[in-house]
């Protein structure tokens, strides 16, 4: 059995049902196949709004300012679409996390084939509002709330995205660094470290290296997260 190729893929995940031949062309001919390197920057058009589906690995979006000053935006996996922006405010980069296969496409293109392909145009529309929650959530905890309550939250959404059950617990093999998480809550890489010990010692996860991340307790880990409760005493 071949395995699938980015495009083929694409095409189970993002588009439902049987597409017609003629869409099935119009957006072969419009996306870009690209291998990015771990560390490496994806060679992207940089003229106009790109989306971007990531067929194997994980990315990170870099916002780039003024003096070299760099913000992790967000964190991207197989099987997720990034919006990367054209040039504007700000410089957009979109880095492998480790080697990485991705299918590029410019937006306002895949939105126009969209716009006849209903089921398509939904599936874009509920990712993209997915992506928007998450950015609030973010903002919220940016602005906000401590250094427990970031890490929490952040350690929360990976379980989500791509946690997976090992025995009694949840598994995290993050493919970012600590810095990276460091530069995407707005914290120091010491700061991340300490949060890091402060929740092993309180039992709620074990670690083991840098990247592997137990999760033994998911609800009083959420519990430290800040998240609003609807519950009334």
């Amino acid at each position: 059995m071949h395995e699938p190729n980015p495009f083929q893929q694409f095409m189970e995940a993002v588009v439902p049902g049987s597409p017609s031949r003629a869409l099935t062309a119009r957006l072969r001919g419009l996306g870009r196949t690209l291998s990015i390197e771990k560390g490496r920057i994806a060679k992207l058009d940089r003229d106009c709004d790109q989306i971007v589906y990531v067929f194997e690995g994980a990315t990170k979006l870099v916002a780039q300012a003024s003096g070299g000053r760099e913000q992790v935006v967000a964190f991207h996996f197989a099987g997720d679409l990034v919006s990367v922006p054209a040039r504007a405010l700000h410089s957009y980069a979109l880095t492998g996390l480790m080697n990485t296969q991705v299918l590029a496409f410019p937006a306002a293109s895949l939105v126009g084939a969209a716009v006849d392909a209903p089921l398509l145009l939904t599936e874009v529309l509920e990712r993209s509002m997915a992506a928007l929650h998450r950015c609030r959530d973010k903002a919220v905890g940016l602005g906000r709330k401590s250094a427990r309550e970031r890490v929490a939250s952040f350690l929360t959404a990976m379980c989500e995205r791509i946690g997976t059950r090992h025995r009694d617990r949840l598994r995290l093999d993050l493919p970012m660094s600590r810095r990276d998480i460091g530069d995407s809550l707005g914290l120091t890489i010491e700061t991340i470290s300490r949060q890091f010990g402060e929740l092993r010692a309180s039992g709620l996860i074990e670690t083991t290296g840098r990247s592997t991340v137990d999760i033994l307790d998911p609800v009083a880990l959420a519990g430290c997260a800040g998240h609003f409760s609807d519950t009334v005493d």
